[in-house]
């Protein structure tokens, strides 16, 4: 493995401990940019010997130096979801190092709204917008010929989630499909083009249909009609799956 691999990898754990910051504060309006991190036990602002991603958790056995309450498996788990990440991004597309940042930052992106919106049922516009838009600049930079096709799939796919939504809205009563799915889709069409977004929807309904069921099963116990069903997790899998395969 080259540089740009051995480098994408070790700074994995560390982009996976700034997405737990973002999972956790950007849904409940805390600043998860610039204020420094602390216990959520104690409140005790962590030194930087215990914000090494993976190894601070392994060396204090999962508990704070301070107060001794535990940290949790959030942290290690998102760290480790983020390598996953890095590692799927290489053995997909190489480690050519524009291509690799770009499928490592989408990558990283939709697994925090995914986490998101599994836990909160909400696509936050701080996160889909500039994906959005940076899936623009990567179309322009990387693939500047498909740049008309993949604006053009942005506008399609906004447009067609909120037909969607309208149309259920108008029928039902209720929303049946948030605006942030559709800023998530519109993003899908900026990295992927118009071609590619029948797949991106079809492979999202098969996965949250497999993860309703799999809920089913788990607790023995079918979800009530009225229950609200996350389908950013699902879409942004898609998103980050199909992207994976479409080539360089």
């Amino acid at each position: 493995m080259d540089a740009a691999g051995v480098l994408a990898l070790v700074a994995s754990p560390f982009a996976g401990s700034f997405l737990g910051v973002v999972v956790r504060r950007l849904p409940q309006g805390r600043d998860w940019a610039w204020s420094r991190s602390a216990c959520e036990t104690c409140g005790r602002t962590l030194r930087p010997a215990e914000l090494v991603p993976l190894l601070s958790f392994a060396l204090l056995r999962g508990r704070c130096a301070g107060c001794g309450g535990a940290i949790g498996w959030f942290h290690p788990a998102i760290e480790l979801a983020a390598v996953a990440v890095t590692v799927l991004v290489i053995v997909a597309v190489g480690t050519q190092p524009a291509v690799l940042l770009a499928g490592c930052v989408l990558g990283w992106v939709c697994l925090a709204l995914a986490l998101i919106d599994w836990r909160h049922q909400r696509l936050p516009d701080a996160l889909t917008l500039p994906l959005l838009l940076l899936g623009l600049l990567v179309t322009a930079w990387l693939q500047s010929r498909h740049l008309f096709d993949h604006a053009l799939a942005c506008v399609l796919g906004w447009l067609a989630f909120r037909a969607i939504a309208l149309l259920y809205r108008r029928l039902r009563g209720i929303e049946g499909l948030g605006a942030g799915d559709a800023k998530l889709l519109a993003a899908a069409g900026a990295w992927l083009g118009v071609a590619a977004l029948p797949r991106v929807v079809e492979l999202a309904a098969g996965l949250t249909l497999l993860g309703v069921l799999g809920s089913a099963l788990w607790t023995w116990r079918w979800l009530a009609p009225s229950r609200r069903v996350a389908f950013g997790p699902g879409l942004a899998a898609s998103l980050f799956a199909c992207w994976l395969t479409q080539g360089f």
